[in-house]
């Protein structure tokens, strides 16, 4: 896929919120690349989790040397395990994969299940890190003192949060019915949904660089466009997969899908907002172009059921409990063998270690 085609596939979106409801609230597609300007195809907000971290910190980069130590040891499948994807010449299968995807958090890997894009960013960016550790060991890197004195911190600190975690977890049957309730009246607020609109665009694109050929060609394509869309027997569905210069959209004739207000950009939720279905806006200019937006459709807010969120508060409520676990066990521990810290002693020795 070319670094343009990244480009355009790319969206940013901000999350509100813990509990999201099944089927009401879907992601708006994140799309596969790197593009770093703040422009956006599809009309949602520009705020983004904060980016990830380098591959190559010193953290991640002792870590993946364990993980690809850990991949050299398995016997891939029969011939026939289907690529999934290749780095330089080499195909990887789908089970070398899997390998790299189980040392991810559950709730992460869920996440990805439900986001292809997110899924693709996510694979690449192990793809990446593994071509940086093929290089590393070939260059026997991981055998430096310094490197192997902190694979072995990491070790330990693995082995100490993996004990943890099997030492300190919900009682079976926790939550009950009863204590799901509870928790669910006590915070309803929480379960709030906000306002959705499910919307349905023509993008047309500006000219990345002031060029007054370009923009009027942009200008007139415009205006060819808004005569069609203002005419009454208008299928706006069609005109956008004709005319919409947003791909991903345009192949839906336009539907970008269902958006909570609180993520749609400003600019955009001003128009929509107090709108009916079936409108159509005047074209609205963002940094990237100019977006026509149809409202589809519009669901009021509304507080979402228990039987709508049970299996995520239940989830939530086993990760708290099983963290108010950690704590007790980890002061039972220190009860049994109580810690005391020369600290002047600690502090004499810090002080001869200073550079």
């Amino acid at each position: 896929m070319s670094s343009v085609r990244r480009d355009k596939m790319k969206v940013l979106v901000r999350l509100r919120g813990t509990f999201s409801t099944k089927g009401d609230t879907p992601l708006a597609p994140v799309r596969p690349g790197g593009h770093s300007g703040p422009s956006s195809r599809l009309p949602t907000t520009r705020e983004e989790v904060a980016p990830s971290k380098p591959i190559c910190s010193a953290a991640m980069f002792a870590a993946a040397i364990l993980l690809l130590a850990a991949f050299s040891t398995l016997r891939v499948g029969a011939e026939e395990t289907t690529a999934v994807a290749r780095v330089g010449e080499t195909d990887f299968k789908a089970d070398e994969l899997r390998v790299l995807l189980d040392g991810i958090d559950p709730r992460e890997r869920a996440a990805l299940a439900r986001d292809p894009a997110l899924l693709s960013r996510t694979i690449r960016a192990l793809l990446v890190q593994r071509l940086v550790l093929q290089e590393a060991l070939a260059k026997q890197w991981d055998r430096q003192p310094a490197v192997v004195a902190q694979l072995e911190r990491l070790r330990q600190g693995a082995l100490v949060e993996s004990y943890l975690d099997a030492v300190a977890v919900a009682p079976v049957g926790y939550p009950s019915e009863a204590e799901l309730q509870s928790a669910y009246e006590s915070n309803r607020a929480t379960f709030l949904v906000p306002r959705q609109f499910r919307l349905s665009q023509i993008f047309i694109g500006a000219p990345k660089s002031p060029n007054k050929n370009e923009t009027d060609k942009a200008l007139a394509k415009l205006d060819a466009v808004l005569r069609k869309v203002r005419q009454p027997e208008c299928d706006f569905a069609a005109l956008a997969k004709a005319q919409s210069e947003e791909a991903e959209s345009a192949a839906r004739g336009g539907e970008i899908g269902w958006l909570p207000e609180n993520r749609i950009q400003p600019e955009i939720r001003l128009r929509v907002l107090g709108q009916s279905k079936d409108v159509v806006s005047e074209p609205i200019r963002l940094e990237d172009g100019w977006h026509i937006i149809k409202i589809i459709d519009v669901k009021e807010a509304y507080t979402a059921p228990l039987a709508e969120i049970r299996e995520q508060l239940a989830a939530t409520m086993r990760t708290e409990k099983a963290k108010s676990e950690r704590q007790v066990y980890l002061a039972n521990l220190l009860q049994k063998f109580p810690i005391s810290i020369n600290e002047l002693a600690v502090s004499n020795l810090v002080k001869k270690n200073e550079p």
